[in-house]
């Protein structure tokens, strides 16, 4: 039983996957619907597993086939948590490091002064992250376009991002073995990065921002972990002009939130419901 209870659990969570599609024009993009079925099948995976746990090897079966589920949960729930000590481990070294560097006062935003030619800026960190930005973005943009870089930057402190996309960084590490993962996590990414231009552009000029992208993205992109919610390199290259598209159509209509669709996520949890039944 728990055997196909768990087969059950991996193959929905396949299924739900396959046919997503990106969509074509950003404005129309569902930000909620993106984030369920990124969210839905590893839940259902992990919550199937704890459930098998909690219910152990014994019951009316196999006795074999119920140290085997039993095992193979375990084994499951261990990757995931090794996962998520090894990216918490990696964020922890990285705000070390960071710290390490020079501390300097943009109007009134602190940041740490990184001495590299590359420029670059981002929030790293967890529930209270630090600005960083680079000595070359410092030297590429006058005081007019690094200042909507760091409004953009707070963007990302107003909205937690990098609290946020530690989790879902951990869920896409997790989930890396699901159909369609790094397409939904780029979505996310690019979502994120176009809600943080959106809040910027209502503190400094969007045409602003939308040069100081221009400038930082002729400069080569560097990866982005999930606690680090950098300005230029949050998608690839051939993306980042949807960005640029976003912002000069200032008044485009902007797809929010629509939490309500997210309940269905609670369905997730259903394989708990089994624990007080089994004997």
């Amino acid at each position: 039983m728990h055997v196909l209870m768990f087969s059950i659990a991996l193959v929905l969570s396949c299924c739900l996957r396959f046919g997503y599609k990106r969509a074509i024009d950003k404005s129309q993009l569902q930000p909620e619907r993106v984030l369920l079925l990124f969210l839905f099948p590893p839940v259902l995976a992990i919550v199937t597993a704890l459930a098998i746990v909690c219910m152990g090897p014994l019951g009316q079966m196999v006795w074999f086939l119920g140290w085997f589920s039993y095992l193979l949960a375990a084994t499951f729930l261990a990757f995931a948590i090794v996962l998520c000590l090894q990216l918490a481990f990696v964020g922890y070294q990285t705000v070390r490091r960071i710290r390490g560097a020079s501390l300097q006062n943009f109007q009134g935003t602190p940041a740490r002064i990184l001495d590299l030619s590359v420029p670059f800026s981002a929030q790293v960190g967890f529930w209270q992250p630090e600005l960083v930005v680079t000595q070359g973005l410092i030297d590429l943009l006058d005081e007019e376009h690094l200042l909507a870089v760091i409004a953009h930057e707070r963007a990302h402190l107003h909205y937690r991002d990098t609290f946020w996309f530690f989790w879902l960084g951990w869920i896409r590490r997790f989930s890396f073995w699901l159909p369609n993962t790094e397409i939904l996590w780029q979505e996310l990414l690019l979502w994120r990065e176009m809600r943080a231009d959106r809040w910027a552009a209502q503190q400094v000029d969007f045409l602003l921002l939308a040069e100081s992208l221009i400038y930082v993205v002729q400069t080569p992109l560097v990866e982005s972990e999930s606690f680090c919610a950098a300005f230029s390199c949050a998608a690839p290259q051939n993306r980042l002009s949807q960005r640029i598209d976003a912002l000069l159509s200032h008044n485009a209509s902007f797809s929010q939130w629509n939490w309500q669709s997210l309940t269905w996520l609670f369905l997730a949890f259903v394989p708990l419901l089994v624990i007080p039944f089994h004997y």
